[in-house]
């Protein structure tokens, strides 16, 4: 093992050990060193070894993990060759503190959240995650992935703020759990028969097989992220980009996804963007790519949105047409139109030659006291609106209620 300072491009110190190095952790405390069957604990400031884990269950996957909180540095690895269970090693007392029997089967994913107070892990199986409490390891919160099929869970990791939690496998989907308390995450029920229902069954739970009972108490994914790829290790971790949530997955193929969580509501995680990090491939495809879709934007701010439309592209065959109750102009298909059809999108003459009178609310300006006189806005609205609207592709052309009596009149 080499130990390198980045700042001063020279190296600390290099270390050799009995046989092939797993995993590395560390904090600003502490640097681990995990090998098949021993442990290697330094202190990070004089890289001094101060204590050899020995005999440890056959670790041929070098699972382990260090919490970033240096103040407590607990380190937890695997207890067992058979079952889950989860060694708490305190690594600033070197001592060790309990032993949690987390699952059945044998671990496969196991991390601290930032202030090494909960501890999540995953069993081979993949279909349960479990969070403790740290140090006493008990447990606080128990999420099922699926039901389906067995999967590998290749990562953990918790928010910032504990309040997430994110578990990718070698399948198409990356879970988001949210860890809320029971009350916030289970509403009383309001005094209806669904409800009592509802409780009845809740209440029933005491009397069916634990395995049962335990898996009606399982809560579900929060949130989801969909990978355009499956089979392919990868990590994930849950981050804070610009003050907004951010799901982040890198995997072996050498890309990093980026995906927008939100964090009230949760659902479909949208994919914004995609980096290429191993630079391999030709400069198009090294290019950040922004994959953000676009949103539906308040009326105002479509039209506010400047556009290139031109009143010489507006189709000679469509006319407004207008339902019964509704109101707001909607298109309809038509014959040629007749002469003196302002179809540019502002007012014109009839075949009398007169001006039309609007007496739309839009016209006015509104209602009531300062209300604008007739003549005053409605052809700005109406130019505005649908140069928006036929830019952005929504419909072909718009007009106001007004123009539709206006239609109807010289038709």
């Amino acid at each position: 093992m080499n130990v390198y300072h980045f700042k001063k491009g020279t190296e600390i110190c290099n270390y050799s050990y009995s046989s092939n190095i797993l995993s590395i952790k560390l904090n600003r405390q502490r640097l681990l060193v995990c090998l098949e069957e021993s442990i290697y604990i330094h202190n990070i400031k004089d890289m001094k070894l101060l204590k050899t884990i020995l005999d440890i269950p056959a670790n041929p996957t070098g699972l382990c993990a260090l919490s970033i909180n240096h103040s407590n540095s607990y380190l937890a690895y695997p207890g067992s060759l058979t079952t889950g269970d989860i060694v708490l090693y305190d690594g600033n007392s070197l001592k060790p503190v309990s032993t949690v029997a987390a699952h059945e089967g044998m671990l496969a994913a196991i991390t601290f959240n930032a202030l090494g107070s909960k501890l999540a892990s995953a069993s081979e199986k993949g279909t349960v995650i479990r969070v403790f409490s740290v140090p006493d390891g008990q447990k606080l919160y128990e999420f099922r992935r699926g039901m389906k099929r067995y999967v590998t869970i290749s990562s953990l990791a918790f928010s910032m703020d504990s309040q997430f939690l994110c578990a990718s496998s070698n399948t198409e989907t990356v879970h988001i759990f949210k860890l809320e308390s029971l009350t916030e995450s289970r509403p009383e029920e309001p005094s209806t028969w669904s409800g009592y229902v509802g409780k009845m069954f809740m209440a029933a739970t005491n009397y069916l097989p634990a395995q049962v009972s335990d898996m009606m108490n399982q809560d579900r994914a929060f949130a989801t992220g969909r990978l355009n790829f499956s089979g392919q290790r990868n990590i994930c971790t849950l981050a804070t980009i610009q003050k907004l949530p951010r799901l982040l997955v890198a995997s072996s193929g050498g890309h990093l996804y980026i995906y927008n969580l939100d964090p009230q509501d949760g659902g479909e995680c949208v994919l914004i963007k995609m980096h290429s990090l191993l630079g391999s491939g030709t400069t198009e495809e090294n290019k950040e790519k922004d994959l953000r879709p676009s949103l539906p934007q308040s009326y105002a701010a479509t039209v506010a949105r400047p556009s290139t439309f031109s009143a010489s592209t507006v189709p000679d065959n469509l006319v407004p047409w207008k339902s019964e109750g509704q109101n707001e102009a909607v298109m309809m298909r038509r014959t040629p139109q007749k002469s003196g059809h302002p179809l540019s999108g502002g007012f014109g003459e009839n075949k009398e030659g007169g001006r039309m009178e609007c007496d739309c609310v839009c016209r006015k300006g509104g209602r009531g006291p300062g209300a604008q006189p007739p003549g005053a806005g409605c052809g700005s609205l109406l130019t505005r609106l649908s140069s928006a609207l036929v830019a952005r592709g929504v419909v072909d052309i718009v007009y106001p209620l007004c123009y539709l009596k206006y239609v109807k009149t010289i038709t």
